[in-house]
């Protein structure tokens, strides 16, 4: 089985180790590529699960810093003590335990890049000392007075909105720009479900091999859950699902009831939020004046759902940042001429006049 399936003459490749040949897929090669040759700072903006870690070492492989390291950091799994020793190294004798000296991250990354993931989880004082890395190319360990100078290159990564985090004086909003150069925005598994085909063969794949097995089959009611369910957990979760499912099966047929009862309907499902947006609610309004149509095609009904999401979307974003066009773009992740087409295309502006 192919891990991505037939190209379009037209697409753009898949970058490394990245699955899917949908448009939103491709919005995301694109950009991927174009930025992986520049020295920029890059946001990666998505939901837990989405693949941030691996659009980030597509970045590194593809730029001209990939003979050097790349160093991945959670910032969120670390306490502010630890976190600051292990980004930027300490001397002996800095802190209790400290009985040798030890170089960060940061300097372990020099001539490569270093991805920061869940940056929102660091604290304001740590986001000092990261916003002088990012302007100045320099700092001092834990304990030390020597200044080091590094040429590293940061990827960052949240799963929050860095802009709400800025309005409630979680994160400094001269950071937040400083990192925010170049942001990509990575779409849920709910919004490219064209995938979640080309996906399942690939995890198949790679869980046969790890098991020992040969579910090469796929019962067309368990595609049909999967394509039908809407991926709280992104990729990551029907990674899960795939690999429990090639545990479980007894021939090598993936059927239905291999598959978690939220999936299959056995059980209520949980709901998701994309940025407060209630896409179920929204979905299912969609689809039922849908129903009443019967000229529409499952292609129109899905361009409708996606208008529809976007369009309330916006509407809330600009809502929170007071019609603020400049303030919205940026918390969507999108530049100012786009969102100010998407206002028209969605009458918007006649929502609100003045914006």
């Amino acid at each position: 089985m192919s891990a991505y399936g037939p190209p379009d003459e037209h697409s753009d490749p898949p970058l490394p180790e990245i699955i899917g040949s949908s448009p939103a897929m491709q919005e995301i090669y694109r950009l991927t590529r174009r930025v992986a040759a520049s020295n920029a700072s890059v946001l990666l903006l998505g939901e837990t699960g989405t693949g941030k870690e691996l659009i980030a070492n597509a970045i590194h492989r593809l730029s001209p810093r990939a003979s050097g390291p790349f160093i991945r950091v959670n910032c969120g799994a670390l306490s502010e003590s630890l976190l600051e020793s292990e980004l930027f190294g300490h001397v002996r004798g800095a802190f209790t335990g400290a009985v040798t000296n030890r170089i960060g991250r940061f300097e372990a990354a020099h001539t490569g890049t270093i991805f920061l993931d869940e940056i929102n989880s660091t604290s304001l004082h740590l986001q000092v000392k990261l916003l002088r890395v990012l302007q100045e190319h320099e700092f001092e360990r834990v304990g030390d007075t020597q200044t080091v100078r590094v040429d590293t290159r940061v990827v960052a990564a949240s799963n929050r909105d860095l802009m709400a985090e800025v309005d409630a004086e979680r994160f400094r909003e001269d950071l937040y720009w400083r990192l925010n150069v170049v942001p990509i925005v990575i779409p849920p598994l709910r919004m490219r479900r064209e995938d979640i085909p080309t996906l399942v063969a690939h995890f198949l794949n790679d869980y046969n091999e790890a098991n020992d097995r040969y579910v090469v089959h796929l019962q067309p009611e368990a595609m049909e859950a999967l394509q039908a369910y809407h991926w709280p957990g992104n990729v990551r979760e029907l990674q899960n699902y795939v690999e429990r499912a090639v545990v479980m099966a007894e021939g090598d047929e993936l059927t239905v009831d291999l598959l978690p009862g939220t999936v299959n309907g056995k059980q209520p499902r949980r709901r998701g939020h994309f940025r407060g947006v209630d896409m179920e609610s929204l979905v299912h309004e969609v689809v039922q004046q849908g129903v009443s149509d019967a000229g529409e095609d499952v292609q129109d009904l899905h361009g409708r759902i996606v208008d529809r999401v976007e369009r309330e979307l916006i509407r809330q974003v600009l809502e929170q940042c007071n019609q603020v066009q400049i303030k919205a773009a940026a918390r969507l992740g999108i530049n100012r001429n786009t969102l100010h087409k998407k206002i028209k295309d969605y009458r918007l502006d006649q929502d609100n006049p003045e914006s």
